[in-house]
């Protein structure tokens, strides 16, 4: 890849995580796997883009259980010169005082039409480094604070030096995909500032990086905003960006506090941001009073995601999806036959990988709920099963049911791997009335089975706790419904007994109760609801109506499908971001 190439973009995406595939690491979750949809959709939509990213020569780690159901975990292992392209060049930063030295490698993602976007990735595992440098970009979000710290310095400040290093001179917005890259933001006054002469604090200099980036906050928990004491600022950050932002604080660009908050930096140099779905858009609005947070719900990448047999019949019946997924409405010519028949090609696949990782035998006419999350409260993993006996009587009045069930909890925490513990004590607990998996080792390849074979995408978080939420979006491409409390982007995309079902009312909260989750009575209905829409509604249409659930299969696609995708997602970036003056004002 030459140097001009680079010369050509004009959009830097800065993200922690990126999920492209499997044997690429360097992901832990959601917001990585975003991050993958959006850059793939750019390089559809031929955008003049390139991503800024750390390398995880260990990854997040890979997950086993042991026979009581804990979690461990170890490194991943995977060689990036097999993969990634070494570029030239080098870049600097001060961390605690010493240099560290930055190299980078490249992965060129090309979209439907050829147009190429490099993905960069940051590298401090140099013999020249000292020894704590070379860690930086071993563990995605491993360590302590100051681990942390330090990696986001490197993300932010090294990743704009890196992008000056290789010759990528015409970026004209800084696109920063949640707060862990907010100290680009120092970098970008330092450049300003000296290039015109002034202080970084002027209005001048900073209405002129604001002009410059996009903000994207992707979390209504408190815990999902990186923070950091003054004290451990002040002996990481190197001297001259300490300056500016304490000058920053002095003159009143930013609040005066006790510490660093990175979506508070985020937003107050970004000339527009956004939240990631309506309700979330809502939510942050209470959540940091005094900034304008406008919203652009999430999607996801359709040809990533959708399973072959159904790539196939979008192919034949909705011709160029591939490069605008907005084509997908024309699904709902697809003959519903095909459907199903494309359906149970998946779902012989979801058999054959709960066989060879579970040893589990998936009956013939099982009903397929799966839930694959993040190990953590709000996230109400263990809801299905708030009642055993009910659960096992649904299974002997309708039909056989299988509960497919994955996800990890982060290495430190305790609580969550405790949840992953009871759960599957709880699974177990229902054999042989319902045939159980808890799958270990969720990651993108099994995703798309999960997603694909699956007959009821389950959703249960505790509103308003879910910003958005894109798995159930993964499984409308694929023509499976959702059953999902109203919350993060089904409260747009649920259409009762259309596109799917929901699980207790739209309460229209748009502030953070988290004692709720203790909230015994709340569970309760929340249960109480799922299980009625299984009984009355959900499980009667899947055994008594085949069409009318086909039905429901093929709205999941034409009418989800073709709304809830990045093509969409990153126009609209483009228009109301990328195109727009400070304020978000065309």
């Amino acid at each position: 890849m030459s140097h001009r190439r680079f010369g050509l973009l004009h959009i830097a995406y800065f993200t922690m995580e990126i999920g492209l595939r499997s044997d690429l690491p360097t992901y832990a979750g959601g917001l990585g796997v975003l991050a993958g949809d959006t850059t793939k959709a750019a390089a559809d939509l031929g955008l003049p883009f390139c991503v800024v990213t750390l390398l995880h020569r260990r990854g997040y780690f890979r997950q086993s259980l042991d026979a009581s159901g804990w979690q461990h975990e170890a490194p991943v292992e995977w060689a990036p010169d097999t993969i990634l392209e070494k570029l030239p060049g080098e870049a600097f930063i001060q961390i605690e005082g010493r240099m560290v030295t930055i190299h980078a490698w490249c992965l060129r993602v090309h979209g439907q039409a050829g147009h190429e976007v490099p993905v960069i990735f940051l590298d401090t595992a140099l013999a020249v480094n000292d020894p704590q440098d070379r860690e930086l970009t071993q563990a995605l979000y491993g360590g302590d604070h100051a681990y942390r710290l330090r990696q986001e310095i490197l993300l932010g400040i090294g990743g704009i030096r890196m992008l000056r290093a290789i010759g990528a001179g015409h970026i004209r917005r800084y696109h920063l995909n949640e707060g862990h890259a907010s100290l680009l933001l120092l970098e970008l006054l330092r450049e300003e500032s000296d290039a015109r002469g002034m202080p970084s604090h002027e209005q001048g200099v900073v209405r002129q990086v604001r002009r410059r980036t996009v903000f994207t906050t992707h979390t209504p928990v408190s815990a999902g905003h990186d923070t950091f004491d003054l004290p451990l600022l002040r002996r990481t950050l190197d001297q001259e960006s300490l300056i500016r932002f304490e000058s920053l604080v002095e003159h009143g660009v930013l609040a005066r506090s006790e510490t660093l908050n990175m979506t508070h930096l985020g937003l107050a140099l970004s000339g527009y941001a956004h939240a990631v779905a309506r309700r979330h858009g809502e939510v942050s609005a209470r959540m940091f009073p005094g900034h304008r947070v406008d919203w652009i719900t999430n999607g996801v990448h359709a040809t990533t995601w959708a399973a072959p047999p159904m790539a196939a019949l979008f192919d034949e019946f909705a011709p160029g999806w591939r490069r605008d997924a907005q084509n997908l409405r024309l699904a709902d010519g697809i003959p519903l036959e095909r459907i199903a028949g494309a359906h149970a090609v998946s779902k012989r696949r979801l058999a054959d990988l709960l066989s060879e990782r579970a040893g589990i035998t998936l009956p013939d006419r099982a009903f397929v709920i799966a839930f694959a999350r993040r190990a953590t409260s709000y996230k109400r993993m263990d809801l299905l099963l708030s009642d055993p006996a009910r659960l096992r009587r649904l299974a002997e009045q309708r039909g056989p049911i299988a509960l497919v069930f994955a996800g990890k909890a982060h290495p430190r925490d305790h609580h969550g791997k405790e949840i992953i513990k009871a759960v599957r004590g709880e699974l177990q607990a229902l054999s042989p009335a319902i045939t159980t998996a808890y799958l270990p080792g969720y990651d993108m390849d099994a995703c798309a089975i999960m997603i694909a074979g699956a007959d009821l995408w389950l959703n249960t978080p505790m509103p308003p706790m879910e910003a958005s939420g894109t798995s159930g979006m993964k499984a409308a491409i694929n023509g499976v419904p959702s059953l999902s409390t109203p919350d993060g982007w089904w409260i747009e995309g649920c259409i009762e007994g259309i596109t799917g079902w929901s699980i207790g009312a739209d309460e229209h909260v748009t502030t953070l109760d988290e004692a709720r989750l203790g909230d015994d009575a709340h569970r309760r209905a929340d249960a109480g609801h799922l299980y009625d829409r299984l009984e009355h509604d959900i499980l009667p249409l899947y055994r008594d109506d085949p069409a009318g659930w086909r039905a429901v299969m093929r709205n999941a696609i034409a009418v989800n499908g073709s709304y809830f995708n990045t093509h969409r997602m990153v126009m609209e970036y483009a228009t109301r971001a990328y195109l727009a003056r400070p304020g978000g004002q065309a």
